[in-house]
């Protein structure tokens, strides 16, 4: 969630006429109210450097994906529809991965390669072709959870990627790319100079798993410089301490602090503790804590969204569900259970035959669908026989929405019931398919955590 949009006291600056509104974090299909100006196609195409393959051709990439067996990837304990659906969502990323793999170019195997973020409706008229870090980690974690080396081979492609970038840009990696096949150094455009805290440790995470399931050093190594960036340029002592928000720009660092961020750097730097049996970084993973737990709101069972700019005084604009989802799948901690209620409660969501979680307090007029994933994953972590049924529920809200939303194609999920869904910050969510929601429901159908302290690799297969 781009939660530096509800950290500043005033509404954000209006977007440039005909450009994408940046935001320092793309967790949906975001793009800010000048998105639907005229322009915004040209504007994207010259940021990004990059021209999405024809229809034809991406038509050509579906079908290809859809020949797999739409089985694959399900765990033991999923059967017939739930296990058909996670084998079409993984048919969908694998198609965006291979989306731009150029003719003739080798092995795609052995291609290091940026998954694009989104495709189809209105994101796909705007030619909106970026890869989002975050987007990139949840491929990599989707992967890993198949517990196969066919899926490891995959998340390889994407952590090479990732790695090579970080080298080409030391220590820092940036929000957003073109898609497409890294070559060297100038392989791949920045379509996006920000560097968001939640982003890079996002990526931290993916790479450190990598490291835990194959024990290549390299994907340590890279992790480790994630969290090192973030520990050498978000530090933060005042207030509640914890982590700012990072960049927004190459040198425009953020004064604000989101929870969210806290909670995704705790996660990266717990694991980097476990994996290197490094005390400093559980040092690390504590500071991160001490922020998320002074965010926690009681009554009524909420984690505040994070400081404004002063990095001291709460921001209670608005309440977000990724942050009371995410805060129960990190910590584990029966005293802050209460937030994963106060999402069901608060920001349960209709739109039509759509059902779910919207993604904020402002507007439940729409469906978020990452959002839904995020709370079944949470539900299924409490874990009681209620819970577990809760979670089967929003599990098959979101195969519904594979096979009937807005710009559906059966194998992806979309980030938004509706085009339009706002966080009433000046961003907009979209229904296009999207990478990290079909990730994320993947996630939760395996009933697999990605913020836990214990590696994908050795969670239970479902």
């Amino acid at each position: 969630m781009t939660h530096h949009l509800f950290t500043s006291q005033h509404e954000p600056a209006p977007a440039p006429p005909g450009r994408a509104k940046r935001t320092a974090r793309r967790r949906w299909a975001v793009l800010g109210t000048a998105a639907a100006c005229l322009g915004l196609a040209v504007a994207i195409t010259v940021d990004t450097g990059h021209h999405p393959r024809s229809g034809a051709a991406a038509s050509q990439a579906r079908r290809h994906a859809a020949q797999a067996y739409d089985g694959y990837g399900a765990g033991p304990a999923q059967t017939g529809a739930g296990a058909r659906s996670v084998g079409r969502a993984y048919q969908f990323l694998t198609m965006m991965l291979n989306l731009h793999d150029p003719p003739g170019g080798g092995s795609p195997a052995e291609l290091p390669t940026l998954p694009q973020s989104y495709l189809g409706g209105v994101l796909g008229l705007e030619h909106y072709n970026v890869s989002t870090i975050y987007d990139d980690a949840l491929v990599i974690d989707a992967y890993l959870a198949m517990h196969t080396g066919w899926g490891d081979v995959r998340a390889e492609r994407v952590g090479n990627a990732l790695a090579g970038l970080q080298t080409r840009s030391p220590g820092r990696l940036y929000d957003e790319y073109s898609p497409g096949v890294v070559h060297g150094a100038h392989g791949v455009r920045v379509a996006d100079h920000a560097s968001n805290t939640g982003d890079v440790a996002w990526a931290g995470l993916a790479l450190a798993q990598l490291y835990a399931a194959t024990g290549n050093t390299r994907y340590l190594g890279a992790a480790v410089s994630a969290g090192r960036w973030i520990q050498a340029n978000c530090l933060s002592d005042r207030g509640p301490g914890g982590y700012t928000g990072g960049y927004d720009s190459p040198s425009d660092r953020v004064t604000w602090k989101s929870t969210e961020n806290n909670i995704d750097a705790f996660a990266l730097f717990r694991l980097l503790a476990r994996l290197t049996g490094q005390d400093v970084w559980q040092d690390r993973a504590q500071h991160a804590r001490r922020f998320v737990v002074d965010m926690w709101d009681q009554p009524p069972g909420v984690f505040d969204i994070g400081t404004i700019a002063n990095g001291v005084s709460s921001n209670e604009s608005v309440q977000a569900e990724d942050v009371n989802s995410w805060s129960y799948l990190a910590l584990r901690d029966p005293a802050y259970a209460a937030s994963v209620g106060w999402v069901i409660r608060n920001l349960s969501s209709a739109a039509g035959r759509f059902h779910g979680v919207s993604v904020s307090t402002c507007d439940r007029g729409g469906v978020w669908f990452e959002g839904t994933a995020h709370l079944a994953d949470a539900l299924e972590a409490l874990g009681t026989p209620a819970d577990i049924r809760r979670a089967a529920g929003y599990l098959a809200d979101i195969r519904f929405a594979q096979e009937h939303g807005p710009n559906a194609d059966g194998l992806g999920i979309i980030a938004s019931s509706e085009d339009g869904l706002t966080d009433c910050e000046g961003s907009l969510l979209y229904a296009s398919l999207h990478t990290g929601t079909t990730a994320w429901y993947i996630l939760a159908a395996k009933a697999i955590d990605p913020l836990s302290a214990v590696p994908l690799i050795d969670q239970p297969v479902r």
